[in-house]
């Protein structure tokens, strides 16, 4: 089948009718750039990595497999066409971006669903687990993709990219602009790592233009509706990245 995520059109081969139709969404009839085809090889590292992980011998799905073996090779193959995945949550509210990042429990699915609910259908969600990255010169736009996290909030729609936030839990709301360093450790943790040198370099690559094209903040917040209005006011005037903050020097990264 042929799909089209963040601007790029893909030739996807699939075993299982069930991944054809997660992928139904995103069709197009666009001619391919690249080609995903999921072989023993992918669908057995991923199973490695999954028992890695769990800490136990568990049997899995072959499809479930070959789903995650299609998500892993396109964020590896789509870095050749300056698109980078990150693990966050991404809203468009008023035509713009906005991509919320922390790591899993900590609330960044329920950050953003104190916007849907204090901004009304100014809001939506883009992709509430993976969203992808866009990085040309001078823009970065943000996509939608199919993995979109155990709420399944996502569409086929992108965005114009207006800020990232590193997102913790507090008793307070405040928001601090993060310096590049600060943004460069936050994407270490939430932007796609890849094992071949190659790949990653040009990630890092992809990472230093996004740090120069998009402001990047801490967000400490509670689960109020305060914790929204705190957090939009300061990412919709667009600060830019600052020498060094108070949230760096106190080492409360997460």
């Amino acid at each position: 089948m042929l799909i089209e995520l963040a601007g790029v059109p893909v030739e996807i081969c699939c075993r299982f009718p069930s991944n054809e139709r997660f992928l139904e969404d995103y069709r197009t009839d666009k001619p391919p750039v690249m080609t995903v085809r999921p072989g023993p090889e992918d669908l057995e590292a991923i199973r490695e990595a999954f028992i890695k992980e769990d800490r136990r011998e568990v049997r899995y799905d072959p499809a479930y497999l070959e789903n995650n073996a299609i998500h892993a090779l396109l964020a590896e193959g789509l870095v050749q066409h300056d698109v980078l995945l990150m693990h966050g949550s991404a809203l468009c509210m008023d035509g713009l971006g906005y991509i919320f990042a922390a790591k899993s429990g900590t609330g960044k699915s329920t950050h953003a669903r104190l916007w849907r609910r204090e901004f009304g259908n100014r809001v939506f969600m883009i992709n509430d687990d993976k969203p992808m990255l866009r990085i040309e010169e001078g823009r970065v736009t943000v996509y939608g993709t199919p993995w979109d996290g155990k709420h399944r909030l996502s569409r086929n729609a992108s965005a114009p990219l207006k800020a990232i936030a590193q997102l913790c839990r507090g008793d307070e709301n405040r928001i601090e602009p993060l310096s590049k360093a600060g943004a460069f450790q936050m994407l270490m943790k939430h932007a796609y790592i890849s094992r071949d040198p190659a790949v990653m370099a040009r990630i890092m690559a992809l990472e230093k233009r996004l740090v120069d094209s998009v402001p990047f903040y801490h967000l400490q917040c509670n689960m109020e509706p305060e914790a929204a209005r705190v957090a939009r006011a300061a990412m919709s005037a667009g600060c830019l990245q600052v020498k060094e903050t108070a949230f760096e020097k106190g080492g409360v990264f997460e």
